[in-house]
């Protein structure tokens, strides 16, 4: 049985880590700057979330990217009440 790595909460990130989500690559078929975004959000807490977006912005990247159903990350967040009002608060702040 493999062990698992042990959760750790409170943990600060660095700009190494925060920033490499810059280079995930996204399925096939999917926006690369909807992907960084979505992934990103399910990872990181709200702070690490906006450090990344000043990045992901001045590279020039599309906070309107779209999933596959068309849906920005904006609209994919919304759907998630108790853990959305963090989050588009940083978006709201690069709209």
């Amino acid at each position: 049985m493999a062990l698992s790595q042990p959760a750790t909460f409170n943990e600060e990130w660095s700009d190494e880590r925060v920033f490499a989500y810059l280079n995930q690559l996204p399925p096939v078929g999917e926006s690369a700057d909807f992907h960084v975004l979505y992934h990103a959000y399910k990872h990181m807490r709200a702070g690490d979330y906006q450090r990344l977006l000043q990045r992901f912005v001045a590279d020039g990247r599309d906070l309107q990217a779209t999933n596959k159903q068309g849906q920005t990350i904006h609209q994919v967040i919304a759907q998630f009440p108790r853990h959305s009002e963090d989050y588009l608060a940083v978006l709201k702040q690069f709209a």
